[in-house]
């Protein structure tokens, strides 16, 4: 099993789009082996957190290579937002 966190920030300005997509990317998740644990919204309004599993490694490959996903991305262009991705583990 793979955990992750994802810290996601939008681009000002682009707040409601970049919520759309990662609405529509996170629906993806299932076709890869992967779940969305807990979706938490910053105060702001401009930041999310996500911690996302996937039964493995290749999973989360798979999801990043994903046509559908690569292609949201795309067509939001510069509006797409940011985010670090770390692999983190129970301690």
């Amino acid at each position: 099993m793979l955990t992750l966190v994802a810290l996601v920030e939008f681009t000002a300005g682009a707040e409601a789009a970049g919520q759309r997509y990662e609405d529509a990317v996170l629906a993806l998740l299932g076709r890869h082996g992967g779940g969305l644990e807990r979706r938490l919204r910053g105060t702001d309004e401009r930041t999310e957190v996500h911690v996302i599993r996937f039964d493995a490694r290749t999973g989360y490959e798979s999801f990043m290579a994903d046509p559908e996903r690569v292609a949201l991305r795309a067509d939001l262009g510069p509006a797409a937002p940011t985010t670090r991705v770390i692999e983190v583990h129970e301690v």
